[in-house]
């Protein structure tokens, strides 16, 4: 149970579209398995072109995946007529991504008005099984855009 209040009722649908509809995101096959108030969790299934050898993951494949995470988790936050982007972004590899797919977690860590500290756990999944590969701590800048 989140402990984050919606000023937008329809955060979900908004953050997907929006984040799913990005070139990169489109590109990396990123799909949003679930998102929820200051949490979501995303996959992005093994191709080749993210591998720096057969069958292991890029550091740039593991990395998109811990800052969208992250980022979108603090974009679940904000009110109609506001977007994010990544300011900052560090982030830990701890095992090989030599998964199907690496499936990243995000969460807020602290909110803001301007900005948000958020943080991912990135997963590679062998066979259903969860392997922690990386860990990230994020920071990002909340933006009004003036639609509201």
């Amino acid at each position: 149970m989140s402990h984050f209040t919606a000023s937008n009722p329809d955060f979900a649908q908004q953050l997907v579209s929006a984040v799913t509809a990005m070139p990169m995101a489109k590109w990396l096959g990123l799909r949003f398995c679930d998102v929820r108030l200051g949490e979501v969790k995303l996959e992005i299934g093994y191709r080749e072109e993210l591998s720096f050898t057969p069958g292991k993951m890029q550091a740039t494949a593991i990395f998109a995946a811990a800052d969208f995470a992250a980022v979108a988790a603090a974009g679940t936050l904000l009110p109609v007529g506001w977007v994010n982007a990544s300011i900052d972004c560090n982030l830990k590899i701890v095992a090989p991504g030599d998964g199907e797919k690496l499936l990243a977690r995000g969460r807020v860590i602290t909110p803001g008005k301007m900005i948000t500290v958020c943080a991912a756990d990135v997963f590679s999944v062998r066979d259903g099984k969860e392997t922690l590969c990386a860990t990230a701590l994020a920071t990002a800048r909340n933006i009004d855009t003036g639609r509201h």
